[in-house]
């Protein structure tokens, strides 16, 4: 069978991509290997699908390259796409920092997404695995689990490695390689850290706990800085803020914690020494109890009368609670990870249609491409806008496609 568009991968990038496509008038099938159509946002959200954020730019990213996302980004904005979700009549809400979810259930977004397809016109086979691509004069041809294809563009929509359970492989990246694409190396993010070792064992107890600190990761113009909610674990650390820094952090580096963000903490502490209060009461009013009395074990005297502590100590306190530094000894790794960082060199693609520089007609959108949002909607606004800049740049070139969305 011949179509103007195949697209391998139908999670968010690839399903919106076949829609936009399918309705401005290209013949599109739409192919994975998985049972079930788009799992990964049926779990996010807790099962109310994250799907955007009001404030995405290209700072929410992060890449090898990070100006590659301005373009899509611009060209389909998150007002564009909550038009489309109103045209469903999917209630949404905000939630905090700008993230919008439904107020029902994610499967409304992949009931929308799939309705979208097939008022696209959009020959979905799945599940359908898919063999090998030859690379041809008049295109690609494609051996699948279904029988022989024939497509003038061929579009990369299949993810990362990000939960394997649901059907996360490495397709993409092999097959990228194999057309001489460079690949950043992927490695896990969004993820929790696994803390160990002798400097961990005080805060082993701490599991439950959760606090609002700053947190940064990262080297250079590489480094990021969050602040958001920390969770302590049985295995390390967690919560938005440890996700948001994973994206960021190296193995071997040392995460900065700011466990009282927007405190004076030397002024309060040398502020208490006129007092008989203790340093545990007084920390215990700027952190959660458990973490203060687990601190100051961890200290020379423990917990002591304030008046008691010399200036210098009372400073170095302060400063070891404001630039706490753990090395964490890894990630929960791709079994626990929200996203995939790294991917497909944005330098082999071009920006305004995620088209290979290597390949005319191959394109790559979402996140198998080197580009990762922030926590909070950004990497579904990335599926959206590069799926929408591919689509309408494929469109242009269809034999049969029309302009118009």
């Amino acid at each position: 069978m011949r179509f103007d568009v195949a697209i391998v991968g139908a999670g968010a990038a690839g399903l919106h991509c076949a829609a936009i496509a399918g309705q401005l008038g290209c013949s599109v099938v739409l192919l994975d290997h998985a049972e079930k159509v788009a799992e990964k946002i049926r779990i996010s959200g807790g099962g109310r699908c994250n799907f955007t954020n009001l404030d995405v730019g290209a700072g929410n990213f992060d890449s090898e390259n990070r100006d590659f996302c301005r373009s899509a980004l611009a060209r389909y904005t998150p007002r564009d796409f909550i038009d489309l979700v109103e045209r469903h009549r999917i209630a949404w809400h905000e939630k905090h920092k700008g993230q919008l979810f439904c107020d029902g259930s994610s499967a409304q977004i992949i009931d929308m997404l799939v309705a979208e397809c097939a008022a696209g016109g959009v020959q979905r086979w799945q599940p359908c695995r898919v063999e090998s691509v030859g690379v041809g004069a008049a295109g690609f041809e494609l051996a699948t689990a279904r029988g022989p294809i024939a497509a003038t563009r061929l579009v990369v929509a299949s993810g990362g490695l990000s939960i394997p359970k649901i059907g996360a492989s490495d397709w993409g990246y092999v097959l990228a390689r194999r057309l001489g694409h460079r690949i950043v190396e992927p490695r896990p993010a969004l993820v929790p850290f696994l803390c160990d070792g002798a400097d961990w064992q005080p805060f082993v107890a701490l599991a439950g706990v959760s606090l609002p600190v700053g947190i940064a990761a990262g080297r250079g113009a590489r480094r990021a800085e969050f602040i958001d909610d920390l969770l302590f674990t049985h295995r390390g650390l967690s919560g938005p803020a440890a996700l948001q820094a994973s994206t960021y952090w190296r193995p071997g580096e040392a995460i900065e914690i700011d466990l009282a963000p927007g405190v004076d903490l030397p002024r309060i502490l040398t502020a208490a020494k006129a007092g008989r209060r203790r340093l545990g009461s007084v920390l215990a009013e700027l952190l959660p109890r458990r973490l203060a009395d687990a601190w100051l074990a961890t200290l020379p005297g423990g917990d002591r009368a304030v008046a008691d502590c010399r200036d210098r100590d009372l400073a170095a306190l302060a400063a070891g609670l404001q630039r706490w530094m753990p090395s964490p000894a890894g990630t929960e790794g791709y079994r626990k990870a929200e996203v995939t960082a790294g991917g497909v060199d944005t330098r082999d693609l071009d920006s305004r249609s995620c088209e290979s520089r290597l390949v005319p007609g191959l394109h790559f959108i979402g996140e198998v491409v080197d580009v990762t949002g922030w926590l909070g909607g950004y990497n579904f606004q990335w599926a959206w806008a590069s799926a929408a800049a591919c689509a309408r740049a494929m469109a242009a070139n269809c034999s049969t496609g029309r302009r118009g969305l």
